[in-house]
Parts: C-alpha cells; sequence; structure tokens
C-alpha cells in the first residue's frame, strides 16, 4: 500500500498522484496542510526518506524567511519544529511504500518505489 502527503494546489504533487494512480495503484491521500504531522510521523519519514531535515525544508516558503531559518547556527530540532509548526515548510508531496519513501520531485522520483 502506498501513501502519498499531498498538496492538491501543487501541481508536482498532482503530478505525483497521477503517476500512482496510472500505475493502478490507489494511495492513501494524507492532506498533510489540513491534518499537519507530528515531530515523530515527520522524524520517522526522514528515516524512510534517507534525508537530512534542512533537505526536506521547503526555503521559498515566506515563514522560512520570516522566521530567519536560513541563518547560520538554525539547529535540525529548530527546522523540524518549525516544520510541524508551518506544514507548508515541507517539501511536497512525499510518497511511501513500505519502509521506503521518495520525494516526488520529480514526479518521476515515485517510480523508483514500484
Amino acid at each position: 500500500m502506498a501513501t502519498i502527503y499531498h498538496n492538491p494546489r501543487c501541481s508536482k504533487s498532482r503530478q505525483t498522484l497521477e503517476i500512482l494512480q496510472s500505475k493502478g495503484l490507489n494511495p492513501d491521500i494524507v492532506l498533510y496542510l489540513e491534518t499537519p504531522l507530528d515531530k515523530l510521523a515527520l522524524t520517522g519519514l526522514l528515516q524512510k526518506l534517507n534525508l537530512g531535515v534542512a533537505d526536506l525544508v521547503r526555503r521559498s516558503e515566506k515563514e522560512f524567511k520570516d522566521k530567519d531559518l536560513g541563518e547560520p547556527g538554525v539547529t535540525d530540532a529548530q527546522l523540524l519544529d518549525a516544520m510541524v509548526k508551518y506544514p507548508k515548510l515541507i517539501e511536497r508531496p512525499i510518497v511511501v511504500v513500505g519502509d521506503k519513501a521518495v520525494l516526488g520531485r520529480p514526479p518521476e522520483n515515485v517510480l523508483e518505489l514500484l
């Protein structure tokens, strides 16, 4: 079973979902902006993605700039707290199949899991 952490307003997220569906999958869709992830869930996703916290942050978001999250000395814990508080900071989409996950940027990355 596949799960997609999805933002329907994001074109890459929509394209990734379309790829999954075109392969016959009907993934669980988590609208993470409506149902934000807690720190434990986010940490679990990072482990499955095999990424560092900074690799999953959307640096172009207003909250990233307003909260000075790109400044030297900002810790992983601070970034993680910010992503929990402001889920728009989480790069999207994330697709999980079993104990592996990929970031759908580009959307074709999801094919690695199939």
